[in-house]
């Protein structure tokens, strides 16, 4: 059995540097294209196999609750607690102390780094209590806040003049971590993280890759520029039963599982493309089984995938049928294919390029679902592999 991991998002910081950009918003939730900043930092670590999202709010957090308290993105419930008092970046974690059972990847919330997550938790395993992610500091002079790093032949992280590294944000904690936060107001950055880098009871790993703060009006700008450029992309959207796995009618235990022919191949090859399941589910509605089925089903195909290093950026389903036996769930909505609204949210939290993008279905529904949104569409065929490379050709 793997060892569930959760991710804890700090977003409670009231971006005085912002000056007056975030007098109505908290920092996290301005708009980068039309998109809060949060919502690309949900919407990327989402895809990896967390077993829940805690968002630590401050100033303003309200806002941040209300967007995104008790809602679920691909698979993964989010929960939101906002600080009573101004904490911190480690007193703000105190709220988790009796609250989280797994060990955590603790990111900020007004910085995004492009790196594999599941290298610094695969490479923690054998960290006294965590590890930090350390990256080169090219572009950030003044940010002095561990800013002089290094790291030894031990993965151990030391402080050294000359040296290059800095602090990204980005870290795996152990949850007795934990132990070491009171009830106070305290800095991760001056006040825990140079302890445990004396006392050599903190790994780092050094990686590349694209790093963006966006604490300062100057590289706000420089997200909205660099953002369109590098999120803004087509997505392959695929109904699962039929497309994905065999559909032997309402199929929601892991015993039924049965992958369609190429699946994998054809996926695998989406390397510049967002994939969404979008999915009716009637058999919670008429009874045949239950949300908590359909997503421990979901979950164990998501898991398959990223063995596969495939990714699904989000999964929406329709619970709904107006003949349904379960008196929640029988209605009319807006949801359930052949209507688009699972599609409409989706749009709404990602940058797609829907001219180039495709849907994929094995019913009339499907087609007449995208149809007004203008996503080309094709019936499944045998080979979805052979179907997919024509469709990029």
């Amino acid at each position: 059995m793997k060892k569930k991991i959760d991710l804890v998002i700090l977003a409670g910081g009231k971006g005085s540097r912002l000056k007056g950009l975030t007098r109505n918003t908290p920092k996290p939730l301005l708009k980068i294209n039309k998109i809060s900043f949060l919502q690309y930092l949900i919407n990327y670590y989402s895809k990896y196999d967390f077993e829940k999202i805690y968002i630590l709010a401050g100033y303003k957090g309200s806002k941040i609750k209300r967007q995104f308290h008790n809602k679920i993105f691909n698979l993964i419930p989010i929960e939101c607690f906002i600080e009573k008092k101004k904490m911190d970046t480690a007193g703000a974690l105190y709220i988790l102390k009796n609250k989280i059972n797994n060990n955590f990847v603790l990111i900020n919330g007004d910085s995004f780094f492009d790196y594999d997550i599941k290298n610094i938790i695969k490479s923690s395993l054998n960290s006294k209590i965590g590890q930090m992610l350390l990256i080169k500091n090219f572009s950030y002079k003044s940010n002095s806040k561990l800013s002089k790093l290094g790291i030894n032949n031990q993965s151990e992280v030391f402080f050294k003049k000359n040296h290059f590294l800095m602090n990204s944000g980005v870290y795996f904690f152990k949850k007795k971590f934990l132990n070491l936060i009171k009830n106070e107001p305290r800095s991760l950055e001056t006040d825990i993280l140079p302890k445990l880098i004396s006392n050599r009871k903190i790994s780092g790993v050094y990686a590349s890759g694209y790093f963006i703060d966006i604490g300062t009006k100057k590289n706000l700008d420089i997200a909205k520029k660099e953002f369109k450029n590098r999120f803004l992309k087509p997505a392959i959207f695929l109904d699962r039963d039929g497309v994905i796995n065999k559909d032997t009618g309402h199929v929601h235990k892991i015993s039924q599982l049965i992958y369609r022919k190429n699946i994998f191949k054809a996926l695998n090859k989406l390397n510049n493309f967002y994939i969404f399941v979008v999915t009716n589910q009637a058999g919670i509605a008429k009874g045949y089984y239950n949300e908590k089925d359909f997503i421990r089903f979901q979950k164990k195909i998501k898991e398959d995938f990223i063995k596969k290093k495939i990714y699904f950026n989000d999964v929406k389903y329709c619970p709904h049928h107006p003949e349904g036996r379960i008196k929640k769930y029988k209605i009319k909505c807006k949801c359930r294919k052949p209507e688009n609204g699972m599609f409409l949210e989706i749009m709404k939290n990602w940058p797609i390029n829907i001219k180039k993008s495709l849907m994929i279905g094995d019913k009339p529904s499907d087609l007449y679902a995208v149809k007004k949104l203008n996503i080309p569409f094709q019936f499944v065929e045998d080979d979805i592999d052979s179907q997919l490379d024509k469709f990029k050709s």
